[in-house]
């Protein structure tokens, strides 16, 4: 079986994604690439994640062009293979429709830099253009907004998370949502205070010491 571990792990963490409430039934997607294949393995489109077995996670080529497996790929393949195709630092991704991140989503607003374990994703984590869900336009949109970043907000739509393990683009799925948990809730009441410019430094330069998002 093509690409056997990376297809192990997406039916692994699609459970895991639903089950800890990051989508409601079959939305959202992961993918992994192989830079020394050239392949993708990437969740089937229209699928429960809690039936989906490694077999059923397809193999396909960077032109979208199936390897190996009888389903349908993702219906977001664009958007991950673009990634692929043009950044050497992200062989993983996961598009999460997590509650608080897509309400911020839904005003259009980014996410600033109010909770530390976020510089991890960027130093703010920026809401893509508006564009259609599966389409050539909203790749674009995506891999725009994400420019030096490791995740992004899809307008009026969800989350894109990615780097270089499909454990590490979780992780980071999961903090953008519970710091949009956090603003949301701290707007509420008052006005969140960011990080400033050098403590947004300092963080990074922790997350360097500490090897944080850097492949091992």
């Amino acid at each position: 079986m093509l690409l056997e571990v990376e297809r192990k792990l997406i039916a692994e963490y699609g459970r895991k994604m639903k089950h800890e409430g990051l989508v409601k039934g079959t939305g959202g997607n992961l993918s992994i690439f192989s830079r020394r294949d050239g392949l993708i393995a990437i969740s089937p489109s229209a699928r429960d994640y809690d039936g989906i077995t490694p077999e059923d996670v397809l193999v396909v080529r960077l032109d979208g062009t199936v390897a190996e497996g009888k389903l349908r790929p993702s219906s977001e393949l664009r958007m991950h293979s673009v990634f692929y195709q043009r950044r050497t630092d992200i062989d993983a991704l996961v598009h999460t429709h997590s509650v608080n991140a897509t309400a911020l989503s839904c005003l259009r607003m980014g996410l600033p830099p109010i909770y530390y374990l976020t510089i991890a994703a960027g130093r703010a984590v920026r809401c893509a253009a508006y564009a259609l869900a599966t389409s050539a336009e909203l790749a674009e949109s995506a891999f725009a907004a994400m420019e030096g970043n490791l995740a992004t907000l899809l307008a009026n739509h969800g989350v894109l998370a990615g780097g270089y393990s499909l454990p590490f683009a979780y992780h980071l799925a999961e903090q953008v949502e519970f710091a949009a948990e956090l603003y949301l809730k701290a707007r509420a009441v008052g006005t969140p205070v960011e990080l400033s410019p050098g403590q947004i430094d300092d963080m990074i330069a922790l997350n360097a010491k500490y090897g944080i998002g850097r492949k091992p």
